[in-house]
Order: structure tokens, then C-alpha cells, then sequence
């Protein structure tokens, strides 16, 4: 019996058939098939984002950052004052909005409102300086001030977003543990923290250490 097969005035063999099948079949495959690699975006097995258990792992990182490159009051005001735009280069790093300067001073605590505290610092008579304090830490000082988080190493804006409030909530933790911030009215304090610069004359610091006096 003949091993071809009869369609109209053609023979088309079977052993053409065959492999031409397998090789179209290959292709469909690998087509349709997705390499995901592990611990990729698109791994399904990727550890969903922790806000908790990311703030905790990277204050440590920011704190030391904030610590070791904050600028003392008594030259940073005046290099604001003289020139905003050079000293937020010099002393900031730059987010977009404006740079974010990490800064240390003392001063006395005036009233607070709504966990915000306006300080009397020592050479800074023209300026505004407010410290949060909670319960509401807002803002992305904290995350943007070392440049070294960006927006490509979170999944997307949401993400990102989170990983300012997460790094702000374990701050509070640590800083304002032992620190009574419904009683600083009147007290003498040492803040060190950062601020974004947008006005020259009014500062808004998130602190990373806290000392009352």
C-alpha cells in the first residue's frame, strides 16, 4: 500500500507531513510561551510590597545619610539667604521640586498645631522654621534626600508614594519614642533632619533625631 496520501492531481508525502507539523506546532510554542525570570515584576512568586518591612530596613540607611551630611544652621541660613539656588546645589539633592538639604540646629520650641512646631532658631530671625512631629508625617524629604531611592526600583507611582510614608512611619517610631511631642512648647531643642527647599524663607524639616534639652 502506497504511504502517500491523494488530494486532487498532488501527492503530498508523509514523511514531509511529519516534521512540517512538528516545526509549525515549535513555533506556535514559542510563540505563546513568556520567559519570566525570577524575582522579576512579572514573577507571580515576587513578595508583595511591605511598607512596614520596608521603612524599618531603610531608615537605618537614611538616618546615617542625614547625620553624617547635615549642614549647621549657622551656614546654611546665611548661604540661603545670599543664594538660595547655589546652596540647594551645594548642600541639597535635587528631586524635581526643589532640593532637599539635610540640616541640623537648636532653637526653642514655640505652639504646636496639628503635630507642627514652630522653632525659634538663633540666627534665623527672617525665617520660618517648623518641625513635624506627628501624628501626620507628610512629604518625601526623607526618601528623596541621599538620591539614592529612585522611582525605578518600585513596581509603579503607588509604590514609590508608599515608600516615602513607610520610611516617615519608621522614623516616627524610632525618633519620637522616648520624646513627648504633645509637651515641646517652651522647651529647648536639637533637631537634626531635611527639608525641601522651595521657600527660602520658610522650612518645613522631617526630622530624623530629636533631642530636648
Amino acid at each position: 500500500m502506497s504511504s502517500s496520501a491523494q488530494f486532487g492531481s498532488g501527492k503530498i508525502s508523509s514523511k514531509i507531513v511529519g516534521p512540517t507539523a512538528l516545526v509549525a506546532l515549535i513555533c506556535v510554542i514559542a510563540v505563546s510561551t513568556r520567559v519570566v525570570q525570577i524575582g522579576s515584576i512579572d514573577d507571580d512568586r515576587k513578595k508583595a510590597f511591605s511598607k512596614e518591612e520596608y521603612g524599618a530596613a531603610t531608615f537605618p540607611g537614611v538616618f546615617k545619610f542625614v547625620i553624617e551630611h547635615s549642614v549647621d544652621v549657622k551656614d546654611l541660613g546665611p548661604a540661603i539667604a545670599a543664594n538660595p539656588s547655589a546652596a540647594g546645589k551645594k548642600y541639597g539633592t535635587e528631586t524635581g521640586t526643589g532640593p532637599v538639604i539635610p540640616v541640623k540646629f537648636t532653637g526653642v520650641a514655640g505652639k504646636g498645631s496639628s503635630g507642627i512646631y514652630i522653632v525659634a532658631v538663633d540666627g534665623l530671625d527672617d525665617v520660618l522654621v517648623r518641625v513635624q512631629t506627628g501624628p501626620a508625617i507628610n512629604g518625601t524629604e526623607l526618601r528623596d534626600v541621599s538620591g539614592a531611592i529612585s522611582f525605578g526600583q518600585f513596581t509603579n507611582q503607588i509604590e514609590y508614594q508608599d515608600a516615602g510614608s513607610a520610611i516617615n512611619n519608621a522614623m516616627k517610631k524610632v525618633v519620637f519614642q522616648a520624646v513627648d511631642t504633645a509637651d515641646l512648647a517652651g522647651k529647648k531643642i536639637a533637631v537634626t533632619g531635611a527639608f525641601k527647599l522651595i521657600n527660602p524663607k520658610g522650612w518645613l524639616v522631617t526630622p530624623v533625631e530629636v533631642e530636648v534639652k
